[in-house]
């Protein structure tokens, strides 16, 4: 709900160029919200990103940019798993991983080139909606004892 306030109150004039290091220390406090469960670590930089005045490409843009370090550095120590100990497993699962990765690469690039071209010309309220959706549909399922917490 908060990033449909900002979304529809934002100024949306400013740019990547605008950014300056007050506003990038609050996209990062934003990120930082993330390690609270529940909370979407791109819903919160995008959100920041929005009432501070940005367009959704350039707020969606920076979300993905502060995301990077993230990915990689979680990527990288989940890397030394498959340099575990057994070398004859490894044999057969190196190329698997190697493949999978490229898949999700470019998957994940195609998903993204679309959410920018999207977001050029239209609003985040799907996303909304499927956000409000899903978490009234997970308190209910734990409400009603059909899933454990």
């Amino acid at each position: 709900m908060i990033l449909g306030v900002a979304d529809h109150y934002g100024k949306k004039e400013k740019g990547l160029s605008d950014l300056n290091s007050k506003h990038g220390i609050l996209f990062g406090l934003a990120q930082s919200l993330a390690l609270i469960p529940g909370v979407s670590r791109s819903g919160a930089t995008i959100a920041m990103g929005r009432y501070l005045g940005y367009t959704r490409e350039a707020a969606l843009r920076y979300s993905f940019l502060l995301a990077l370090p993230a990915v990689f550095g979680s990527g990288f120590y989940q890397l030394k798993d498959a340099f575990g100990s057994n070398a004859v497993a490894n044999v057969y699962t190196l190329p698997q991983t190697f493949i999978a990765t490229a898949i999700a690469f470019v998957v994940g690039y195609a998903v993204i080139a679309w959410l920018l071209k999207y977001v050029t010309t239209k609003s985040f309220m799907p996303f909304i909606i499927y956000r409000i959706a899903l978490g009234t549909t997970v308190l209910v399922l734990l409400g009603t004892g059909v899933i454990n917490p």
